[in-house]
């Protein structure tokens, strides 16, 4: 295990030490575009569209596949289309009392698109190994590609890393309140309901949207998210985004809990090959009852070669306001490395800050094949 360590720590150091380091951001802050530009759902995520698919097969990644040696497509005719993430994990426990290694499938998705006419788009996912559904039709008909989408979907709230263990998305399993320990937008929340979203020229992004989360039919009113981004143009070599989030539930996530209200302020720079984000939310009556909670994420990404990338970042959970021993925090080392079109491998080392006495760190390691 501490050969494990060892090494890692020393591809790290190698990383940060390397003289042509650049940045790893969310792919639409380093770019300066918008989510719509890679993926089928408008406020990103899951599915890529065309554009996005050539993306992540000859400008992702370290090796290309030759269209010479092999063709290849995600579109099964003019209007159809397909893909799929296929994610597996290598696990390896390090605290004082067990010291064990272990795998996890952590999601099968499949996905379809199908453009039912030039403003109106069908997309569908189900995920196998977690079990759940989500499927919308969105129509374009406002100006700027505005739309108003209609079935079940992940409302839009903050910066959506992929990371679900971020405070600001899921966190982890805390058996003391009975579920996660952070934000309820873990990859299988989705809501039921209608979203309108507006694009003020390339400048601004909008949405709101009212749904049921899933099994709260009648149970109390639907949920109410909204959300703004800004990503105005400064320059090719530089770009930002800022924004913020707001969401309200009448039925809460922990027992007895109702009137939950959540709002966050998030952004990104990009400049010279490095990107920063970060995002801070604040809840009440998220976590208990009566109380205010809050999370914070700072993700800073370096490219160093074209297909590996290095990252670091951080995360806090306050989960009652005033009470600083409650505190979680954690440090995300790790690296993104894309040999191959639709291949990633993402090693990281997971270092628990809560109490420094207690040994609870983590190595992961993810194979993610993606279409």
């Amino acid at each position: 295990m501490r050969t494990i360590t060892y090494l890692f720590f020393l591809l790290v150091f190698l990383i940060l030490t390397t003289s042509e380091i650049l940045a790893l951001p969310r792919f639409s802050v380093r770019s300066g575009g918008q989510c719509i530009d890679c993926h089928v759902n408008p406020t990103g995520g899951q599915m890529r569209n065309l554009s996005g698919w050539k993306y992540g097969k000859n400008n992702l990644v370290m090796l290309q596949a030759s269209d010479d040696e092999f063709e290849s497509s995600p579109m099964l005719n003019e209007n159809v289309s397909f893909g799929f993430d296929l994610r597996t994990q290598f696990l390896a426990k390090f605290d004082s009392v067990n010291k064990r290694s272990d795998f996890q499938n952590m999601a099968s998705s499949v996905y379809f698109g199908a453009g039912l006419s030039e403003t109106i788009n069908l997309y569908a996912r189900y995920d196998f190994t977690q079990g759940y559904y989500e499927g919308f039709v969105s129509a374009h008909i406002f100006p700027d590609n505005g739309y108003v989408k209609i079935g079940t979907f992940a409302p839009n709230y903050g910066i959506r890393i992929d990371d679900h263990t971020a405070f600001t998305r899921g966190g982890m399993f805390d058996p003391s309140i009975g579920g996660f320990n952070g934000w309820p937008f873990t990859p299988n929340y989705t809501e039921t309901g209608v979203e309108l979203g507006f694009y003020i020229s390339d400048f601004a992004f909008i949405t709101a949207s009212s749904g049921s989360p899933a099994g709260q039919r009648f149970v109390k009113d639907p949920s109410y998210t909204a959300s703004v981004q800004f990503t105005p143009q400064v320059s090719d070599e530089f770009s930002i985004m800022a924004g913020g989030s707001f969401a309200s539930w009448k039925k809460g996530f922990a027992p007895n809990i109702t009137d939950v209200t959540s709002f966050s302020g998030f952004g990104g720079v990009s400049f010279a090959g490095f990107t920063l984000l970060g995002e801070f939310t604040q809840a009440e009556n998220l976590l208990f009852k009566d109380s205010t909670s809050s999370a914070l994420m700072v993700e800073a990404s370096y490219k160093i070669i074209k297909g590996l990338d290095g990252v670091v970042r951080y995360d806090m959970l306050t989960p009652v306001s005033g009470n600083t021993s409650k505190n979680i925090s954690g440090l995300v080392l790790g690296v993104e490395f894309f040999p191959y079109s639709f291949v990633e491998l993402k090693p990281q080392y997971r270092i628990n800050t809560e109490d420094p006495k207690i040994d609870n760190n983590m190595f992961v390691l993810q194979f993610h094949i993606w279409y």
